[in-house]
């Protein structure tokens, strides 16, 4: 059922201002990268959870066959994804951070030929090489600061995961309902990253109230509105376009970063984001040729 154009940019316009903020509240979080990734997860579900089992007898027949499958496994990525960039968080500036993990659709346009069968025009694989030309110029720092090349690689790390999550939702959405999917999704990558967080030895009680109150906000904002309209927009555009979307969030998180916490993006940083920019100008013009996957 195809949707208004201008309901799909409400839509993940509203998810990409939510996403922006998950940055800045992530830095804010006075937490382990694990417990902030478990915690936003669980409240999401906790709020979808109402919603889900008052549907249960219609979403039964949805969730048969190889789909519990292919949703715990979108549910994998989506617990990697978080692990990694949140952590990365902590050991690059939040404009790095986020531009790079913000790199999915790299992952995304080489994977769904593939796997969705999801074709992208020339601006398609331009935009490809402009997004990689971009990720690099910002990278570049990183190979004189060890810190920070960690951190760069655990967000290119989260952004493959992320276009993992994407393309696997890309192929379960077009049968199955956005709150059955996110429903069951959300709440097995958080029941993956648990027990990391136990593992990991975190002592919860620590915690000050602060942190739970970003937490908190961690799940209903970037969780619930930001992830849920991407979820919405996968059986509405391909993959590729929904990717290329996201890549809107560096811009308004690094305005926030400078805004809220005071750290201006460096040169490098800005010239790499203007690369990304023109790639996603020329994604966004690309015409898919979409066949459906079997």
């Amino acid at each position: 059922m195809s949707v208004p154009r201008w309901q799909s940019v409400l839509v993940l316009g509203v998810g990409i201002v939510a996403l922006s903020f998950a940055a800045v509240l992530i830095r804010l979080t006075a937490a382990p990268s694990l417990l902030i990734a478990a915690g936003r997860l669980t409240v999401a579900s906790l709020v979808l959870a109402p919603f889900f089992w008052t549907r249960l007898p219609e979403f039964r027949q949805e969730l048969r066959g190889r789909n519990w499958g292919l949703i715990l496994l979108a549910g994998g990525f989506l617990a990697a994804h978080f692990a990694l960039w949140i952590e990365s968080l902590n050991r690059t500036s939040v404009t790095s951070s986020v531009v790079l993990v913000a790199m999915d659709p790299i992952f995304v346009a080489v994977l769904s030929p593939l796997i969705l069968r999801e074709k992208l025009d020339w601006r398609g694989w331009v935009a490809v090489g402009l997004g990689l030309a971009g990720s690099t110029v910002i990278g570049l720092p990183s190979f004189a600061h060890g810190q920070s090349l960690s951190g760069n690689l655990l967000a290119l790390g989260g952004a493959a995961c992320a276009g993992g999550y994407l393309i696997v939702g890309r192929r379960v959405r077009r049968h199955t309902s956005l709150v059955a999917y996110v429903y069951v999704m959300y709440t097995a990558a958080g029941l993956l990253l648990v027990p990391a967080v136990a593992l990991a030895g975190v002592r919860v009680t620590a915690v000050p109230a602060t942190a739970w109150l970003f937490i908190v906000l961690l799940g209903l904002g970037p969780q619930l509105l930001g992830h849920t309209s991407f979820n919405w927009a996968l059986r509405h555009l391909t993959a590729p376009a929904v990717a290329m979307v996201i890549l809107l969030e560096p811009v308004g998180a690094a305005l926030l970063s400078w805004l809220i916490l005071h750290e201006p993006p460096t040169g490098l940083e800005i010239a790499g984001g203007a690369v990304i920019s023109a790639g996603i100008y020329l994604a966004f013009t690309a015409r898919p040729a979409a066949t459906p996957a079997g």
